[in-house]
């Protein structure tokens, strides 16, 4: 099972313009789309959702250029694309987290937090920050804090790995909820189906059976896509 199986496994069964594009370490062509996704209107609201999210959209963003940068590209460590279907940065979830961090400020410390432990401890490693480090040294890194071993005694990882718990919690509720990750679920929603009625077992149990005409009525494939019509005294006029 790979990366991305695993992921959905566990999930199954269990910024706008304050944004300083001129982070070194951040390319523009990366952080545009998720300011650009925070900007998209957005599915239906009621107004006053439609207010308390303007507010939020409109507030300063919370990450710089070069944070923005990282998280995105842990959501794609986390969620890559499987071929079919997209990354987390292609459903959008480096611009969901942001959205979130403004609208829950309980994850903003820890997150940013985080972040810094992560370039601190590629610093420490290879001399670079995070996103400028290779998907190698990368992963070594990731692997580590995502999936620990139980043999190894390493409590100076357990900031990381409390950091990446969050990340990861967060990337799935942002791209199960999305509509590409909804589509990897295989979620249909509601969809007509046929009913043939009571199965004839169960009648037979309690003694009871359907009367022909009313079966012929109610119970017809051919004519299930007609609206019911009835008269003033309650009879149905559809045959």
């Amino acid at each position: 099972m790979d990366r991305r199986e695993t992921i959905k496994s566990l999930l199954v069964g269990s910024v706008l313009g304050g944004v300083a594009l001129t982070a070194q370490s951040c390319r523009t062509d990366e952080v545009a789309p998720i300011v650009e996704a925070l900007q998209k209107p957005k599915y239906g609201r009621t107004p006053s959702e439609q207010l308390h999210d303007q507010k939020i959209q409109d507030a300063p963003s919370f990450f710089s250029a070069a944070e923005l940068n990282t998280i995105a590209i842990l959501c794609d460590i986390i969620l890559p694309s499987s071929g079919e279907f997209g990354s987390a940065v292609d459903a959008e979830v480096p611009a969901f987290i942001e959205f979130i961090v403004k609208d829950l400020p309980m994850h903003q410390l820890p997150i940013q937090g985080g972040l810094m432990w992560l370039n601190g401890e590629c610093n420490k490693r290879f001399q670079l920050p995070f996103a400028e480090a290779n998907k190698t040294q990368q992963l070594e890194i990731i692997d580590q804090i995502a999936y620990p071993d139980p043999e190894k005694n390493t409590p100076q990882l357990e900031p990381g790995r409390t950091f990446f718990t969050r990340m990861r919690n967060l990337t799935l509720t942002g791209y199960y909820t999305s509509q590409i990750g909804i589509k990897a679920l295989g979620y249909v929603g509601n969809r007509p189906n046929m009913w043939d009625g009571v199965p004839q077992d169960v009648l037979d149990k309690h003694g009871l059976a359907y009367e022909k005409e009313w079966l012929d009525k109610c119970i017809n494939h051919e004519t299930r896509d007609q609206v019911a019509e009835w008269d003033e005294n309650g009879n149905l006029l559809n045959n």
